[in-house]
């Protein structure tokens, strides 16, 4: 390790030193006589064109079209002027005697808006030969979103996003199937060069473009990261001319899309009375309660606040911004409030051959959670209807006659869960023209992560809710925990800080040689990254409620028996990445395409025998319209078929000791008259531990039509992931500890993405463009045996335990060989018998009604869907503008586990079931058993967005431009799920499950108004 280090400091002084063999300033222009110019822009159909950027070339001065595009600027004659526009070809005006010039841009097939960021560069779509799918800003989804991954739901192919209502929890986002069992499986973001950034500390409106890379051919030059997937994403920036100023802000009002059906006071009297059963007094108090609006708030509020400020010389750029969130949960006390600052700077130096960046980005957020969130939402589904919120005197209303059974307002607002987090990045970059064709880059960059959290459970959780029932519920496969709240109240308080550095430097040479162009990077990169430095404690019998977590001092644990503070399982951790790059691109005049690259990457997170792998990529591809024979076809503008394939590495999911034997406390023993702590391995070492490797082949066709009024592409692929990583249970006589991390298995995705776009009408006054992306993914386990000497076989792994009422110790979930990931397995319902009791289907194929768990299991199906679309509808009318988004998936099942807990009949009139139950009879107790009776159809098709704007022409010497636009999300879901929701999470191993996690999703209408100043 320190003899790569010192390899790191010599690479880095030699590229330093390159950077002084520059030619310094060239000789300054004479003057001449300045006079005003004025003129206008329009593009080839006439149409003005506001927001181009007029410049004297190598003067410093320039100036923007208004909204009619006109223009004025003070130039000389046989100066030369610059006009320059996304998606226009750029065009240049030498100065006559004339004052006045009437410009027309032609629009660029390959303009500006055509190039994409790749790992360690730039490329023009036309050069491209691997899988790569760019977004701009007008493409994003609009709405009240503070989660960035949510702008990208159905916006590209092969790209499954999932999210809740829930403002606290991110979208989960899986790239073209989950490539391995151990991770949630989220791509790696690049955010303006910053490797792994925090894509919470980008506000929606800095975002110019992002770019999804999908095959290995263009994810492999980040190695060990990539096997998810990679997105670039590029912030805004200044350009040379006068400051500009704009402001962008939305207020929106959110209600409650969609609700549980559950049955009334009255629903529920009349089932107890048809099946013999009078409530009790306890539980029949003579309401009406809705337990799901009484946890939910009338409405929720959002706004959001965006102000930014960009402008310079054509020697110096800057731009800086800052955003304000504030989204309402429309569950109690729950909401995000967040402000992001950003400041860009770009200067060139030495007659343009030194370029120096920085880019920093601050965010800062509040998230006030729904304390014990799963729980709340449990208590509310099954809270008797027939029972109020409070008593008459205002307390709350509590029965503990009925085990694990508690008022779920009560449980919100007798505590408090806040967390403050916030991350700090940013780099410095340098790039440096260097003789021979050379560029050299290096990207100094800086990450921090910080979470300061607080929980209280005031003295009510202690007097009431200490009573040996109260089990709190993780998400699906996470088990549920029995809690304490010990005497007084509770309190916990953590502090965890997170760090990463990197450094990244890398030479680029290019040469035209005739017909033939080359293109080589060779870099190297390092980074080191610290995880959980922190601290955690907690407090009980405090004073009184006042001060919830702010002032442990007030406790006093020491007074109460049993207590013991609580430290947190977090470990602190030191990991560190070393890698060495080359990629060499070649094209022959643009026809045929060819790329290669290698990547080798060091890891300390592994087993001392396996810390370096290698991960090398190819791709090629034929630009078929730029052949003879196809050349002269008028219709057709573009078409290229590529080839790829690469290979990936994943280290995500692992810590610092995964590869190392571990020891913890394990009770005391008695030594020469006193009690000593005694320890126990509770990991073992594997020095053998290695990366999971993820090979990707792609074949994919772009083309263009008409002018390239018909775009798209077309990419079949498969992708499989060998070593996949994973902590697995082994013999103790293997290892005394019993647990080891260990390579185990194989899993494949195939699938095909499709996507087309087009410009349906192009009129001065009429635009409409419409565009539908597909995507098709199947997943499938192809192996789980692990290393011979530990005996591992993981096929038939029983996973997803969920301990609903009557059904404790039940997995829904199986890890087989040939199966897909998150295959469910459960009973076979099979309807009723002639005594009204629930019919299963034994394994051996016989009929019973009383199922044994594992070996009366069937196969159920998958959580995959079959088909994932989204269809964008864009039109303008003059200065009116319309977007118009659908997007949905087909062929999914989803375990309706919440739906099965509120079918368990036998205690109904004590607590409330679901009414399609109603037919169901109080005395079957085995209705609500995990069973394919509550596997459901998951498919379904969401009308997610509406936007209608109007643009103002202004002639104002204040305002460049104004629009006000109203937008409807989430404006209807067409299904036949019986759940609150069908978009169920799709991370992890245990998707597509209900279960008791559902944050209601809403539907937002709001009002916006963006402004130029």
């Amino acid at each position: 390790m320190i003899q790569t280090y010192r390899r790191c400091q010599c690479t880095g002084y030699l590229f330093s030193a390159l950077t002084v063999i520059i030619l310094i300033f060239s000789g300054l222009s004479a003057t001449a006589q300045q006079s005003q110019i004025s003129g206008s822009v329009t593009d080839d159909k006439g149409a003005a064109l506001p927001s181009v950027t007029v410049s004297v070339k190598g003067k410093g001065i320039s100036t923007k079209t208004n909204e009619e595009g006109h223009f004025a600027i003070a130039a000389r004659i046989n100066d030369v002027l610059v006009f320059s526009a996304v998606s226009y070809l750029t065009r240049e005006v030498i100065i006559t005697a004339a004052t006045e010039y009437q410009v027309v841009l032609a629009t660029n097939a390959v303009a500006m808006s055509d190039v994409v960021v790749v790992g360690y560069g730039k490329n023009s779509k036309r050069t491209l030969s691997s899988a790569i799918t760019s977004i701009k800003p007008e493409d994003l989804n609009r709405g009240a979103i503070g989660d960035v991954g949510q702008l990208l739901q159905g916006k590209v192919p092969g790209l499954n996003v999932t999210a809740s209502g829930d403002p606290n929890r991110p979208a989960a986002m899986i790239l073209r199937g989950h490539s391995t069992i151990n991770s949630p499986g989220g791509p790696f973001y690049v955010i303006d060069g910053i490797p792994g950034a925090d894509i919470n500390g980008v506000a929606p409106d800095d975002i110019a473009s992002m770019d999804i890379l999908k095959d290995a051919s263009a994810t492999a030059i980040y190695g060990n990261r990539a096997s998810n997937g990679v997105i670039m994403v590029t912030t805004k920036k200044g350009r040379a001319g006068k400051l500009q100023a704009a402001y962008n802000g939305y207020i929106g009002f959110e209600n409650v899309s969609s609700s549980l059906d559950l049955m009334d006071a009255a629903a529920l009297r009349a089932y107890s009375q048809k099946n013999n059963y009078t409530p009790s007094t306890n539980d029949d108090k003579g309401a009406n309660t809705n337990w799901m609006e009484a946890i939910q708030k009338k409405s929720a509020l959002s706004h959001n606040h965006n102000i930014s400020f960009s402008g310079g010389t054509e020697k110096s750029m800057y731009s800086a911004s800052l955003n304000y969130l504030k989204k309402e949960g429309i569950i109690l006390q729950s909401d995000l409030e967040r402000v992001i600052g950003r400041i860009s700077a770009e200067h060139h130096a030495l007659n343009d051959r030194l370029t120096l960046g920085l880019n920093i980005m601050s965010s800062n957020s509040k998230a006030s959670n729904v304390p014990l969130q799963n729980m709340v939402f449990q208590q509310a589904v099954k809270y008797n209807p027939m029972s109020p919120v409070y008593n008459e005197d205002g307390t709350f209303f509590e029965n503990f006659n009925n085990t694990q059974y508690f008022n779920p307002v009560s449980i919100i607002k007798n505590a408090v869960d806040d967390t403050k987090y916030g991350s700090l990045q940013g780099n410095f970059t340098l790039e440096a023209k260097l003789p021979f064709n050379l560029t050299y880059n290096a990207n100094l960059s800086y990450q921090r992560s910080t979470w300061l959290h607080g929980e209280y459970y005031n003295s009510y959780y202690s007097q009431n809710y200490s009573t040996g029932s109260f089990y709190t519920n993780g998400d699906p496969g996470g088990g549920r925990s029995l809690r304490n709240f010990y005497s007084n109240g509770l309190a916990y308080r953590n502090y965890y800080q997170n760090t990463s550095k990197t450094f990244e430097t890398f030479l680029t040479w290019g040469k035209k040689l005739g017909l033939h162009n080359l293109k080589a990077v060779l870099g190297y990169s390092w980074q080191r990254n610290t995880n959980n430095d922190g601290l955690q404690t907690s407090q009980t019998n405090f004073i009184n409620d006042y001060t919830t977590y702010y002032n442990l001092r007030l406790g006093n644990y020491q007074t109460v028996k049993g207590f013991a503070v609580d430290y947190g399982g977090s470990i602190y951790e030191e990991t560190n990445f070393i890698s060495d790059f080359f990629r060499l691109n070649y094209d022959f005049n643009e026809r045929i395409l060819l790329q290669a690259s290698i990547r080798r990457d060091g890891s300390s997170v592994f087993g001392k025998n396996k810390e370096w792998g290698y991960f090398p990529a190819a791709s090629i591809a034929w630009r078929i319209s730029e052949s003879a024979f196809i050349k002269n076809a008028g219709f057709i503008s573009d078409l290229k078929l590529r080839l790829s394939y690469g290979a990936t590495g994943n280290a995500f999911g692992l810590g610092a000791y995964n590869a190392q034997r571990l020891y913890d406390k394990s009770g005391t023993y008695y030594s020469d008259g006193v009690f000593a702590a005694s320890f126990r391995s509770t990991q073992g070492s594997n020095p053998d531990l290695q990366w999971e490797v993820t090979a990707t082949k792609n074949a994919g066709l772009d083309y263009g039509f008409l002018k390239n009024r018909i775009t798209g592409a077309i990419d079949i692929y498969e992708k499989t992931t060998t070593d996949m990583l994973f902590r697995y249970n082994v013999a103790q006589s293997i290892d005394p500890s019993g647990w080891l991390w260990l390579n185990v298995g194989k899993i494949r995705n195939r699938g095909i993405e499709f996507n087309v776009n087009i410009a349906a009408v192009n009129k001065k006054n009429f635009t409409w463009t419409t565009g539908l992306n597909l995507a098709s993914n199947k997943n499938v386990i192809l192996d789980l045996k692990g290393p011979e000497q530990y005996g591992v076989n993981a096929d038939s792994t029983y996973y997803t335990q969920l301990d609903g009422p009557g059904a404790t110790g039940s997995r829904l979930q199986i890890l087989t060989v040939g199966g897909p990931l998150g295959q469910f397995y459960s009973f076979q319902y099979l309807g009723k018998d002639a005594s009204g009791n629930s019919l299963f289907l034994k394994g051996d194929g016989t009929e019973t009604t009383n199922p044994t768990q594992v070996s009366d299991y069937h196969y159920l199906g998958s959580p995959h869907p079959k088909l994932m679309y989204g269809f964008n509808n864009s039109f303008r009318y003059k200065n009116f503008d319309l977007n118009l988004f659908l997007r949905g998936v087909i062929g999914n099942k989803i375990f309706n586990a919440t739906r099965a807990d509120l079918s368990y009949v036998f205690t109904a009139g004590q607590t409330n079931i679901s009414p399609y139950a109603a037919d169901d009879a109080r005395t079957d107790s085995r209705n609500n058993n995990y069973s394919s009776r509550y596997v459901e159809n998951g498919s379904y098709l969401r009308f997610d967005n509406a936007t209608l704007g109007y643009r103002f022409n202004l002639k104002s010497d204040y305002f460049s431009n104004l629009r006000l636009y109203g937008t409807v999300n989430n404006l209807f879901v067409i299904t036949k799920y019986k759940g609150i929701d069908p978009e169920i999470n799709q991370g992890g191993a245990s998707l597509g499950v209900d279960y008791n996690s559902f944050y209601p999703k809403t539907r937002t209408v709001l009002i916006g108004v963006s402004v130029g100043f």
